[in-house]
């Protein structure tokens, strides 16, 4: 588990340059600079619309605008917290908000973190969208059809397997890694043919991640 929390250390927050240079990773560590102007990632407490301001012309500066129409017909559900549309054949893409996290940057490290754990169903950050006033993130990643309905006692399980305590409902805390995985409900978590997939994951970084 201490190689699993060093890993993940490495990637939110890494001693050296990380090796990663994809636009969810030029996106984190640009908003983890920010944050360390002040008093340090884990203490900070932002402003989300003078985060915002200040994503928005780094996005413009980079291209880092997805300039493509989201279109209404190719919606297929929503979330609290995003809304799905079909991509293509194999994926979709999902425009989120951050609305569940107090900062985008609380945003970029949770895909980062459900990338590490999820490769199968790992995000493509293609890029910000401005839809009615609202910085959205927009997200791909491939499509899972599920063969049969989810059993959420397997996912406790295997969550508990990997070092995860159910808080409540379907919330979940590693206290050695130092780490929440919330909101695991039979929407967020497909089955196929007996394997689980992580689809929409809400990762949080608690103080001791940092120690």
């Amino acid at each position: 588990m201490k190689n699993i929390k060093h890993e993940l250390q490495n990637i939110i927050y890494p001693v050296e340059p990380f090796g990663e240079t994809g636009k969810l990773k030029k996106i984190q560590s640009f908003l983890r600079r920010n944050a360390e102007t002040g008093a340090g990632v884990k203490k900070q407490k932002h402003l989300k619309s003078e985060e915002a301001a200040i994503l928005i012309a780094f996005a413009k500066a980079e291209g880092l605008f997805y300039h493509n129409e989201i279109l209404e017909k190719d919606f297929i559900g929503a979330g609290a917290e995003q809304r799905v549309f079909r991509y293509d054949d194999f994926s979709v893409i999902k425009t989120n908000d951050s609305i569940f996290y107090s900062s985008w940057l609380d945003y970029f490290n949770s895909l980062l973190i459900h990338n590490y754990f999820f490769p199968a169903t790992a995000y493509e950050f293609i890029g910000f969208k401005i839809i009615q006033d609202t910085l959205f993130a927009v997200v791909r990643q491939d499509f899972i059809l599920a063969t049969e309905p989810v059993n959420l006692e397997i996912v406790k399980n295997f969550l508990a397997y990997n070092g995860f305590e159910n808080t409540r409902n379907n919330d979940y805390i590693n206290q050695e890694i130092g780490l929440i995985f919330e909101d695991l409900h039979d929407e967020n978590v497909l089955s196929r043919n007996g394997v689980l997939f992580f689809i929409d994951t809400v990762f949080y970084l608690l103080d001791k991640f940092y120690e």
